[in-house]
């Protein structure tokens, strides 16, 4: 049987980030993908122009549409634009026994623009962390939530995030380690109990928008499979390397942005 995964998220009408780019990656790993749409935005590859939110009662509303018609495998939650959004989501989701969370905490687009209002933070810790089955921020969003400063130099240093986090409730974190430096791209995951490093090659490439999403999503279908957590941050971080190595066969964009990651290289020749 076909996995049914949703999306809870913003929508990126150039296509390589938000809930297009989770869509794309529900596809890819064969799964059929659903969205929640929770912020309109008028962005491309070189950056953020407008956001229009919709009332929090509207994202619920579409969320009890979902849940009330269709089997939900998995649910990853994106972009989240405000306090009242991120109340209304933990509720429904909570409300209809949703499993198998992902929560990717977007806070700043890979342009650099900000995605959420100053009050977002604390309300996804107090009514998302403890929902989320993991939650998969990169260390800029990671120091922002654990409100530290000091910037991480190494795997060591992303594992001292991640326990921070977990400390302020979430069941498990994967803290992304694509913006350290050097031939590695480690990402390191504490799940209450021990730290386990997933390491990758990096791969040099411009074509960066939407990799956060498209990690978090592909976790997400393969939750849905009946992965264990570890092996589908695995197998997800191993098909986010190979969307990152083929993008350079995509042409989207002007070349003074970030392009998008290719997220059919398995399955076009």
């Amino acid at each position: 049987m076909i996995p049914n995964v949703l999306s809870i998220a913003g929508s990126d009408p150039s296509g390589g980030a938000g809930i297009q780019a989770d869509l794309k990656t529900f596809s890819a790993l064969r799964c059929y993908g659903m969205a929640a749409v929770t912020a309109l935005t008028a962005q491309n590859t070189r950056g953020v122009s407008g956001v229009h939110v919709p009332p929090a009662s509207f994202v619920a509303a579409q969320i009890d549409a979902i849940f009330t018609d269709v089997r939900v495998d998995a649910v990853k939650i994106g972009m989240l634009a405000s306090a009242e959004i991120v109340e209304a989501v933990a509720d429904r989701l909570r409300a209809h026994n949703a499993r198998n969370i992902v929560l990717d905490p977007v806070l700043v687009a890979t342009s650099g623009d900000s995605l959420g209002a100053p009050d977002v933070v604390e309300a996804m810790k107090r009514h998302l962390f403890a929902l989320a089955n993991v939650i998969t921020p990169n260390t800029s969003e990671a120091m922002r939530l654990a409100d530290v400063s000091s910037e991480p130099q190494n795997a060591a240093d992303l594992g001292t995030l991640a326990r921070a986090l977990h400390a302020l409730g979430a069941r498990a974190v994967l803290v992304k380690g694509g913006h350290l430096t050097g031939d590695d791209a480690p990402d390191v995951l504490f799940d209450g109990a021990k730290l386990e490093t997933f390491n990758g090659p990096r791969i040099e490439t411009r074509n960066t928008h939407g990799t956060g999403c498209t990690l978090s999503s592909a976790i997400a279908a393969h939750l849905a499979r009946g992965f264990s957590l570890k092996t589908a941050i695995a197998v997800a971080k191993d098909y986010l390397t190979d969307s990152l190595a083929a993008s350079d066969e995509l042409s989207v964009g002007s070349g003074e942005g970030h392009g998008p990651v290719h997220h059919f290289h398995n399955l076009w020749p």
